[in-house]
């Protein structure tokens, strides 16, 4: 039974859930950001790939761990001029060569990859130098109240929804992977419930 919610029914509620207007207003802010070679982390649905600039964008790879979404994102709408790859792959272990990438973008993943601190170094690993890593996270509210129900909740909301965590710090996460946000925008999404509409989006370069 679980292994058909993730197949058959996981892989639609989250494109459907990520492709909220809210998120996709997000993404439309990142986005736009990459330049040069572009490596996506957990790709999923392929809902970035319409945001990307082809004028700036030399080719966009992206990676992800299920077969269901890697079709989704090879179906998902983009500029025809956009040279897309969709790869097998997670985040903890990039199947590419050091400094491989101008940018590397990662928007809605930390808080479902089983190591954020490996993932983190891995992207830091396949950045060219002076390239950057553009990120959009949801993450653990700053308000102690939502914090708290954040972590109550967090056991049952990861089961239900392929491993995502509510409770996942996202610029303490970063800054301790070396890598220098800045600067880093934060807010609780439009009409999102608290406990999983903490987001902080911005770029990063190693450090």
């Amino acid at each position: 039974m679980a292994n058909f919610y993730e197949k058959h029914i996981l892989p639609g509620l989250l494109t459907c859930a990520c492709g909220s207007p809210a998120i996709m207003r997000q993404r439309a802010l990142v986005v736009p950001q990459a330049q040069g070679k572009v490596l996506e982390l957990g790709i999923g649905g392929g809902l970035n790939l319409a945001f990307y600039d082809p004028r700036k964008v030399e080719s966009v790879t992206g990676v992800d761990p299920s077969p269901e979404l890697r079709a989704k994102a090879m179906a998902a709408p983009h500029a025809p001029s956009l040279a897309v790859r969709v790869e097998a792959g997670a985040a903890e272990a990039l199947p590419f060569a050091d400094q491989s990438f101008d940018s590397v973008v990662c928007t809605f993943t930390l808080c479902s990859v089983s190591d954020p601190a490996r993932a983190l170094a891995e992207a830091k690993r396949v950045l060219k130098p002076g390239g950057q890593f553009l990120f959009c996270e949801h993450g653990l509210s700053p308000a102690p109240q939502v914090a708290k129900w954040q972590r109550r909740l967090d056991p049952v909301w990861s089961r239900l929804a392929g491993g995502c965590h509510l409770n996942r710090p996202v610029s303490q996460t970063l800054v301790a992977a070396g890598l220098r946000p800045s600067p880093v925008e934060k807010a609780y999404l439009h009409k999102a419930p608290k406990i999983a509409g903490w987001v902080e989006w911005g770029a990063a370069q190693p450090g």
